[in-house]
């Protein structure tokens, strides 16, 4: 079995290259990513690696070449907040790589595509978000990845394509991107913490997420290539217990040893924001073993570790109107 896995130096596809090198699930594991989100330190050294973009770059030589299974496309620019100021980029990134992973595996004939969407694509629906809700997404994140899972389904019901797409929603833990200014909110604040920086919280805090730590996730989303059961599925992916931010950040500043934490300028995004599990239970035997705290203690114990990095910030967006005040630019 050969498996190629997009974003494999980001958060989930380092990981799952992790684990199905460790439990010996498949005779390679290819890997793509350009590492504009992901650093090559976090991909597994028994990683066939490629670094390609993929809505630039051709992919087909990687599929001829290792006769390719199954694929997991995590490979994604997810700055949801930041979406509505890189419409072009976000689009790019989202929907035309995507567009390229889906004609590699039409073309190929890979035996399932795994493609990780995202809880935006609910927008503000009445939480919890089912997998049966209509979609409504608020911001060009959530429409590029609306976009991408109606592209698959439109791909299986032309081409055949077999799919599995999950929604994962708020996952955190080590080799996650903490140096990204923009994305990845508990990643955010244990970068402040080791630059002796307050927390930051848009608005007041009282938004509502479920937070996932990704070891709980790994399993699941191995699964999801490989149960004839997941067959053209969607599954929520995540955590069962929603918390607030302001609680998410007391909590961090707990296993920290204490932090300040201060309010900005409230962004556009949805309040309340969290999903059902039943499905992903019984479908992928999802089981929430970490708790927050425990999770967080982990990722800490791993980010203090980590060498210094240069900040990614955009040095221009494409629009800069209504752009908040902690994003803007000093020209």
């Amino acid at each position: 079995m050969k498996i190629l896995i997009t974003g494999v130096a980001g958060l989930l596809g380092s990981r799952l290259a992790d684990y199905i090198v460790e439990n010996n699930f498949a005779e390679q594991v290819i890997g793509i990513d350009d590492l504009s989100g992901g650093y090559i330190e976090n991909v597994n050294n028994d990683v066939i690696f490629y670094k390609r973009n993929l809505f630039e770059d051709s992919i087909d030589d990687i599929f001829i070449e290792h006769n390719i299974d199954y694929v997991f496309h995590f490979a994604a620019y997810a700055a949801e907040g930041l979406s509505p100021f890189i419409r072009k980029f976000n689009y790019l990134s989202n929907i035309v790589s995507t567009a390229n992973i889906i004609n590699c595996c039409i073309q190929y004939k890979i035996k399932r595509l795994v493609f990780t969407s995202s809880m935006a694509v609910y927008g503000a629906a009445d939480p919890p978000f089912s997998e049966e809700n209509e979609l409504s997404p608020i911001d060009p994140y959530g429409v590029a990845k609306y976009a991408c899972e109606m592209d698959i389904k439109i791909a299986a019901e032309q081409h055949g394509l077999d799919y599995c797409i999950i929604r994962p929603h708020n996952v955190y833990g080590n080799k996650q991107n903490i140096w990204d200014k923009y994305r990845n909110v508990l990643g955010i604040w244990m970068h402040q913490k080791i630059n002796n920086l307050p927390f930051t919280i848009y608005g007041d805090g009282l938004q509502e997420r479920a937070f996932s730590f990704i070891n709980d996730s790994l399993p699941c989303l191995w699964k999801a290539a490989t149960l004839q059961s997941t067959k053209n599925q969607i599954i929520n992916l995540g955590g069962i217990k929603k918390t607030t931010i302001l609680r998410a950040a007391d909590i961090l500043s707990e296993v920290v040893g204490g932090n300040k934490i201060i309010f900005l300028e409230k962004r556009h995004e949805v309040k309340y924001a969290f999903s059902t599990y039943q499905k992903s239970v019984d479908t992928l035997g999802f089981e929430h073993r970490t708790n927050l705290k425990e999770g967080l203690q982990i990722m800490w114990d791993w980010a203090v570790q980590q060498p210094l990095r240069r900040r990614k910030e955009w040095k221009e967006y494409e629009i800069e109107k209504n752009i908040y005040s902690y994003w803007k630019n000093n020209k």
